[in-house]
């Protein structure tokens, strides 16, 4: 019986709905004053928010669910967002935004748009929709829900039906929250971004895929506040799309080139395979970038492979702060968000393309059951990644200084006192190699090493330790070894070439961390200059191309490797020739000298069980490296795969359809008639074997007169000579080749595999075409199908 609910509820619940953006003209606060009037005590009901936060993020999307607890049920609401402490007289009481996941069951009301209602009164245990939190700076709030049960409202200002949220602090309180500010920061700022996959089996064991997982090379940029990388409620550019679907950040690092001054620094990172390994077996991927006043905001992305079009990354990170200075430091765990170009739902759906493209959102644990993220619960999805951006330098007259305490990172890495030497007599070494280059290439705490092998041991009772040292140090310039010496930044980027056509300039700047103690002039040159050709020629047949990218890491981490950079064509040639300028160099690079120690490694561990529980599949087996990473690169296999052989798959025995029953053999009396049918594939390794291929059963039309048996019989056996005449004219002559006479159909031709399916074809070609034809509905047939389906 409704009657009772829409008695008690009746302006709250029966309207038509209508345009959101209508004015509420009151009747949202006169909606909260009648159902706050009816207010009881309940625990059966619960209003929840994705993740259970304590806070909210400014901007971000968040799930929020009514439930009743079984057996409970409900068969309306209301559900509001207002600012903690207001009435919700006003519209500007209102805060955040709600959007409707399904239209059957949930609906803006009519006259209070800011409010979400039922469409349509019956029972149900949960209703879902999402809310996007208002930005930076609304403070606390309050989610509400209204239950209507019968007759009977439950509307709590505390309790399980009102959330309460306050915005979630900076976790550095410098940061500059969204919307995006203007930048009052001066001078510029260096930084080193370094991405921690964490995405792992033991972290995220469901559907986990072992073999392919990865993660995509890494693109980004620090750029300015009018070019959008990417952002939640945004559609994907081309760039995005191919990042997200393929892994490949060619079109995303072509697109960034184009926005031209609105980029200061494209920020690439090679991709991981596998997506995790042992910090000690590999060190996270990083890279540097600068910011300056007008391009303080960074972005990137990389995909997570295989999936659909998932990926994780930055949206918009502002690096400048209100105090008009520079971030020290960042840290955010990353969870994955869809690209809205692809429909699938696990990591290895097959390409089902979503159009029309859907917005970029954060993936959520109630998306669908077959996620590898789902959870009924609802609860938050475990990180797959962190970030850390840290401050490494910065450059030019700055508007709000904090020391870097260079005096107390120097003292912090200043040489400690070496002990004395107590190598035991009975170890005989090497002598020590020389120092390794400092791991540190800016004035931030480094450590270099040397190494040395144990030639013999004399004693097998008494240790041998110290094969290897370590020292802190910083890079060059950075030194504080005497009194006079001045303490360098590192090099800004290069600025862009003086001119896009022909020989010109560009320079280079650095500046003085720390002047010299003894009060002395710093002589070490701040600026360096030098020519630069962009475009040698400047002909309608020359074409205009890009400055030089950066040199990629050389190939090799000691001795002799390569390295390679890339430009892109700008516009080419004007008389249309071909673009002759190189877009691709590569040259030669040396690294410290290899000193070669044997890898230690733990035994192979027992093979894995065969990939498959029939026939051909793959098995591996995996060791550890147990030596430190410092010792170099360990260049030994760490896991092989070999091929199985279990016992073939048995294939059952595949026939066709039965063919329709004969006419019956006799024209009078007693007879019979059948129906057959085929064998398509014979059983193999086991298979279920094949049943009958012919079916008779009896038949009797009348009973024969004397002396009509032997007529009848020579009356039915011209009857069926003359039907096959017939047929095989029909076969000559098909409807769908009216005018034509065709020859009968050619034998198959050969599978084109022997397994794992292949295809067979037959012709019909014509064989005489009359003068009634047409000549476009009289012409050779083609037949294929599928053969050989069973797995190899």
């Amino acid at each position: 019986d409704t009657s009772g609910y829409i008695a008690c509820n009746m302006f709250a619940f029966t309207e038509e709905p209508s345009d959101r953006v209508g004015k509420s003209d009151g009747y949202c606060s006169r909606i909260l004053r009648a159902q706050s009037n009816r207010k009881e005590v309940n625990t059966e009901f619960r209003l929840r928010v994705e993740g259970d936060p304590e806070s909210y993020q400014p901007g971000s999307t968040y799930r929020v669910t009514l439930i009743a607890s079984s057996p409970s049920y409900f068969r309306g609401f209301t559900l509001i967002a207002l600012k903690a402490g207001t009435e919700g007289d006003r519209d500007e009481d209102y805060i955040g935004n709600f959007q409707i996941i399904d239209e059957e069951e949930t609906q803006f009301m009519t006259n209070c748009p800011h409010a979400v209602t039922e469409s349509t009164p019956r029972r149900r245990t949960s209703i879902q929709v999402f809310w996007t939190a208002p930005p930076s700076g609304s403070g606390c709030l309050l989610l509400k829900a209204s239950i209507v049960q019968k007759r009977i409202i439950y509307f709590q200002d505390e309790g399980s039906l009102t959330k309460r949220m306050c915005e979630k602090e900076s976790l550095y309180g410098d940061t500059t929250d969204k919307p995006l500010l203007d930048c009052c920061a001066c001078g510029t700022a260096k930084y080193r971004v370094t991405f921690y996959g964490n995405w792992s089996e033991k972290i995220h064991p469901k559907d986990y895929p072992r073999r392919a997982n990865h993660w995509s090379a890494i693109i980004g940029a620090s750029h300015s506040k009018n070019y959008v990388l990417w952002e939640y409620g945004g559609f994907s550019s081309e760039g995005v799309k191919q990042v997200a679907e393929l892994g490949s950040p060619v079109k995303m690092e072509e697109e960034i080139r184009q926005k031209g001054d609105d980029v200061l620094t494209v920020i690439k990172m090679k991709a991981q395979w596998p997506a995790w390994q042992p910090p000690n077996v590999r060190a996270a991927p990083s890279a540097e970038f600068s910011v300056d006043r007008t391009r303080h905001i960074m972005s990137f992305l990389t995909m997570l492979g295989p999936s659909p079009d998932w990926n994780v990354g930055l949206a918009a990170e502002d690096l400048c702060t209100k105090e008009c200075g520079w971030v020290q430091k960042v840290v955010q765990d990353l969870i994955p968000w869809d690209a809205g170009t692809d429909s699938g739902v696990t990591y290895e759906s097959p390409n089902k393309p979503t159009v029309p493209q859907d917005k970029i959102r954060p993936l959520t644990s109630l998306d669908h059951p077959q996620s590898p993220f789902y959870d009924p619960e609802g609860g938050a999805i475990t990180p797959v990644a962190r970030v850390v951006v840290e401050r490494i330098a910065r450059k030019g007259e700055q508007c709000n200084i904090v020391p870097d305490n260079v005096d107390d990172i120097v003292a912090d890495i200043a040489q400690e006192e070496k002990e004395e030497d107590d190598t035991p007599e009975t170890c005989i070494y090497s002598n020590w190699s020389p120092w390794s280059a400092c791991s540190s290439a800016t004035c931030e705490k480094g450590k270099r090493m040397r190494q040395r092998m144990l030639k013999a041991q004399l004693d097998l009772s008494v240790p041998c330790p110290h094969t290897q040292d370590f020292e802190p140090c910083m890079g060059p310039g950075c030194s504080d070894e005497d009194a006079s010496t001045c303490m360098m930044s590192e090099w800004i980027t290069w600025s862009p070439c003086s001119m896009s056509c022909g020989m010109g300039s560009r320079s280079r700047e650095r500046y003085v961390k720390q002047f010299p103690d003894d009060g002395s002039v710093c002589t070490l040159p701040t600026e360096e200059t030098e020519n630069c050709v962009v475009n040698e020629e400047c002909t309608p047949s020359s074409c205009l191309v890009t400055e030089w990218g950066e040199w990629d890491v050389c190939s090799a981490t000691c001795g002799l490797g390569m390295k390679r950079r890339e430009r892109m064509v700008k516009m080419p040639p004007a008389d249309g020739s071909i673009c002759g300028a190189e877009v691709l160099e590569v040259e030669k690079c040396m690294m410290p000298e290899c000193h070669t120690i044997p890898c230690m490694l733990t035994p192979w561990s027992d093979w894995s069980d065969c990939s498959v529980t029939c026939g051909k599949g793959m098995r591996t087996r995996q060791r550890m490296l147990k030596s430190p990473v410092e010792l170099g690169e360990c260049t030994e296999e760490l896991e092989q795969v070999e091929k199985c052989m279990l016992p073939e798959c048995p294939i059952d025995c595949v026939m066709t359809e039965w063919t329709e029953w004969s006419e019956c053999n006799k024209s009078c009396g007693k007879g019979h008639t059948i129906r057959r049918r085929v064998v398509n594939l014979e059983p193999q390794f086991g298979g279920d074997p094949c049943s009958e291929t012919i079916q008779r059963k009896k038949c009797k039309i009348r009973k024969c007169n004397r002396g009509q048996a032997n007529s009848d019989e020579k009356k039915r056996r011209k009857e069926q000579r003359e039907k096959r005449r017939s047929k095989q004219g029909r076969a000559e002559v098909t409807s769908e080749h009216p005018g034509c006479k065709m020859r009968p159909w050619s034998s198959w031709t050969e599978c084109t595999k022997l397994c794992g399916g292949g295809i067979q074809e037959r012709l019909m070609t014509v064989k005489q075409r009359f003068k009634t034809a047409q000549l476009s509905s009289c012409k050779d047939r083609k037949e294929i199908r599928a053969c050989n389906v069973h797995p190899c």
